[in-house]
């Protein structure tokens, strides 16, 4: 009995997990690729979810995922919005200090306790954002490229120490867009006779 019960819990987890993906407008092969569940139970699930919400708000996207690393760093915003998410992340910890570093990490296995915690972070990250521009699957991108490091990294302003997301070969030390649109104005103020700030 207890097996039955144990098999049960893990099922039912896994069936949530792929509703909640499913409200997130996840793709099928992401749902399948965090919860195991196979795609006719997946087509399954989106059918009563569709049938339950009286198929409205709920889109279902085909084709591949995200994976253009430029998406995050192409404008202000959208690094600021990465910012966000990479530091909700790493609240919730599916980004742990050794995903900050800049030598190559061990991606760790999508899986449903990790899932639940992406899709809090996802949450999360939507909540703290007006507008948000950054889709599910563009945060499951994003998430998977900071741990593996190749492309995009976690980096630290350089005067205030607040979260970044930059390019992995970027060879300035990052500062944030609040911290570089103070640093003008304080210039500005300490007049044509002042020493200036130390580097």
């Amino acid at each position: 009995m207890r097996i039955s019960d144990d098999r049960y819990s893990r099922d039912r987890l896994r069936l949530d997990l792929a509703l909640r993906f499913i409200h997130h407008e996840a793709r099928t092969h992401t749902i399948r690729a965090w919860t195991g569940l196979t795609d006719d139970r997946i087509r399954k699930l989106y059918r009563t979810y569709l049938y339950e919400s009286d198929g409205s708000g709920v889109a279902r996207h085909r084709g591949k995922s995200p994976r253009q690393a430029a998406f995050f760093t192409r404008s202000q915003r959208m690094r600021r919005e990465a910012a966000v998410f990479a530091s909700v992340s790493s609240l919730f910890g599916l980004i742990t200090r050794e995903s900050m570093m800049l030598e190559r990490r061990a991606e760790a296995a999508p899986n449903v306790v990790r899932g639940a915690l992406l899709c809090e972070a996802f949450e999360t990250y939507r909540a703290l954002v007006g507008e948000p521009q950054i889709s599910f699957e563009h945060a499951v991108f994003l998430l998977a490229a900071l741990q593996a490091g190749d492309e995009l990294r976690v980096a630290h302003c350089r005067d205030c120490s607040g979260v970044l997301v930059t390019d992995r070969l970027a060879l300035r030390t990052p500062v944030c867009y609040d911290c570089a649109s103070v640093a003008p104005a304080h210039g500005a103020d300490a007049g044509p006779g002042a020493n200036p700030a130390p580097a």
